[in-house]
């Protein structure tokens, strides 16, 4: 184990699972994670190797006993025949039968139908009313000649799911870990590889988890397919409950007329359209009205009573178009459906997560380290979401006066959320406390420009904000924004022969400042500081960090863009200072002498030296200018490999957050 994974076993043992165990016993059971976690925090709760081997040996061997399989249902019935009863998983719902005045069970792999459950068993828990629960359960077989009657008796069933947890000793806990050690447990709970994500995917794969915590929040999705969007919504909590976007009618939604039973928001603390994306599925106008009323109001109304609940909605599917191409000629709604392409409707949506920025899962992405058996955390979940925080800002931000109600509603439910899930121990520093804050303004940004987009009538709202005590305000932008309509940080690419650049060029060039943003594209070093080059006969590169290959590629691409600055006859001077592992001295040399050789004909005099005290990181130009770069050269994140674009092309690449300062040393 690493150092997180043990320190996770110290604080809460017993309450976390070694992640790759789920895909160890799952086998061909189609059972929620959580089932399978239920199960593997009642015997795997461990460290110890040998526990953990008998533990999951346990789970298969309940699994391949008790969990019913559809194709195995006969034999499963025949085997509580004739054993007289019989413990078995699998998905119950519960209907009332009023002709006989009884409930009745419904088996979705076992494919049994109206078995008589008790009142008790119904009124304990309440969910079997809606689309089903998973449950451990005996069922009886007892013959019997009465006319109609049902040999099957339930015995005694209990829904997969932890019953108590203690909500202060998990926050105490929290205050023993650093936030980012925080937030890789929790990615890893989700089954992440957290050395797999920059710190603001890390955020935004956290922000799904926000319905959860929340009450009646509104959430929606969309990105290409294969990134995982509906994986938390149907896999990591019981209280949630995954839907087909088409599938869906007021009654299974709400209430039932005809009936008066109630329908999904009445017993879920998530309800989520899987698949919601299509412009020509077809929808229920009425639904959508609904819809609309409940989102913005908490109630629905069916026939002449009005109901209230608390159940959070979210919407995930895939996007037709490219963004720039959303941008440019649509908007970033324009897959949905048409009755839900509506300015109404999408104006009661909270956020609006970029599924874009997500990359498509692979094998590297899953953790094999621990986390929280999820049915924990979402117990954890469910109890934060009875605190309200959503006033907790005003100790540190005040919004702008031209942002609306619902704006503001929207960001402040969005940031109260993440900090409950991030911090619920409320201790938090300045930076991190502004950098939630603004990913939930920029959340609900993306909403807002888009309805101004499809309806003229939506007045323009100037986002920003000011930390208490201070003065100077801060507007928040969306990082597509950023790279594809020059909202701030304008990069382009010159198509100019940069040899060509008149001098006069070089007298308009003044210091600047730069702020990249995690996942952020279409940033190069020709676009972040091409233009210092020109003229340029010696460029010293201080940079303590040039020692794995994808560090020397980037030193090289460098070199490239310097090469193109200088004419064919002249000779440009390149000085790297590094510092390096004892362990990699050797090879380093060998590569740098390699580079310097190479370089020699094309009129690059290389030159390398390595020194253990140096720290910062810039490149000083022989024309004064010093180019402050706060990760060094090292401002991307990893590619896929040769067969990514990305590889090749630095425009292509998503940056990690960083800042770059250019200042003239002689003024």
């Amino acid at each position: 184990m690493n150092t997180l994974d043990k320190k996770i076993n110290e604080f809460f043992s017993g309450k976390v699972v070694r992640k790759d165990l789920t895909k160890l016993v799952k086998g061909n059971a189609v059972v929620p994670t959580y089932v399978l976690e239920y199960l593997l925090g009642q015997y795997c709760a461990s460290d110890d190797e040998v526990t953990i081997k008998e533990g999951t040996e346990r789970v298969k061997g309940i699994l391949a006993e008790h969990y019913v399989h559809r194709d195995e249902a006969q034999y499963i019935m025949n085997l509580a025949r004739e054993k007289g009863a019989h413990r078995i998983i699998d998905k119950v719902n519960v209907r009332l039968n009023d002709q006989k005045d009884q409930n009745e069970a419904f088996f979705a792999n076992l494919g049994l139908k109206r078995v008589p459950i008790s009142d008790t068993i119904v009124k304990e828990h309440k969910k079997l009313l809606s689309d089903g629960v998973w449950c451990i359960l005996n069922l009886a077989y007892i013959p019997t000649d009465e006319r109609g009657g049902s040999p099957w008796i339930i015995e005694w069933l209990k829904p997969i799911q932890i019953s108590n947890v203690d909500t202060e000793e998990f926050k105490t806990f929290r205050s023993h870990f650093t936030t980012e050690e925080w937030i890789n447990l929790l990615l890893q709970t989700m089954g992440l590889n957290p050395d797999a994500f920059t710190n603001r995917s890390k955020i935004i794969q956290l922000t799904r988890l926000v319905p959860f915590v929340e009450n009646n929040y509104n959430l929606i999705e969309l990105g290409p397919k294969g990134t995982g969007k509906s994986h938390v919504f149907s896999e990591l909590s019981p209280h949630g409950i995954l839907i087909s976007g088409g599938e869906v009618s007021k009654a299974k939604l709400f209430v039932n007329n005809r009936t008066g039973e109630i329908g999904l928001v009445g017993y879920w603390d998530v309800v989520t359209y899987d698949e919601f994306a299509g412009r020509t599925k077809r929808t229920d106008t009425g639904l959508v009205d609904i819809m609309k009323n409940y989102m913005a109001n908490k109630s629905f109304s069916r026939g002449t009573q009005v109901y209230g609940a608390s159940a959070s909605m979210a919407f995930v599917g895939n996007t037709d178009s490219s963004v720039p191409y959303m941008l440019s000629h649509s908007d970033l709604f324009e897959a949905l459906p048409k009755d839900y392409y509506d300015a109404a409707f999408l104006d009661r949506i909270h956020a609006y997560l970029p599924g874009w920025e997500v990359d498509k899962l692979r094998n590297e992405m899953f953790t094999d380290g621990y986390g929280f058996v999820v049915d924990y955390l979402a117990e954890i979940l469910r109890e934060l979401r009875k605190e309200d925080w959503t006033n907790e800002y005003q100790a540190y931000f005040e919004l702008s006066d031209t942002i609306t109600t619902r704006d503001k509603t929207s960001i402040l439910k969005t940031y109260a959320g993440l900090c409950k899930i991030i911090f619920p121990d409320k201790n938090t520093t300045e930076d991190e406390r502004r950098e939630l804050f603004e990913f939930a303004i920029e959340s609900r940004r993306r909403v807002k420009l888009q309805l101004q987009k499809m309806d003229e009538t939506f007045e323009e709202v100037d986002f920003s904000y000011k930390i208490i005590g201070g003065t100077k305000e801060k507007e928040v932008v969306t990082l597509e924004e950023i790279q594809y309509l020059g909202k701030a940080n304008i990069f382009t690419e010159s198509e100019e022969d940069p040899s060509e650049v008149k001098k006069e060029a070089k007298l308009q060039l003044a210091g600047k400042y730069v702020e990249v943003f995690d996942n952020q594209k279409g940033v190069s070093y020709k676009n972040l500081f091409g233009e210092y080059l020109t003229g340029v006969k010696e460029v010293t590169v201080i940079d303590p960090y040039i020692r794995l290959p994808y560090q020397i590629r980037n030193l090289v691409e460098l070199i490239n863009l310097i090469s193109g600055y200088k004419k064919a006859d002249e000779t440009v001077k390149i000085h790297l200072i590094t510092d390096n592992d004892p362990s990699f001295v050797q090879e380093s040399r060998e590569r740098f002498q390699g580079l310097q050789d190479s370089l020699a004909p094309i009129g690059i005099d290389f030159h390398f030296q390595f020194d253990e005290q140096i720290h910062d990181r810039y490149i000083l130009i022989d024309n004064n200018w010093k180019i402050i770069l706060g990760r060094g050269l090292d401002i991307w994140n990893k590619t896929n490999g040769y067969l990514d674009i990305a590889e090749t092309n630095q425009l292509f690449r998503s940056c990690k957050a960083f800042s770059m300062t250019i200042i003239n040393v002689q003024e």
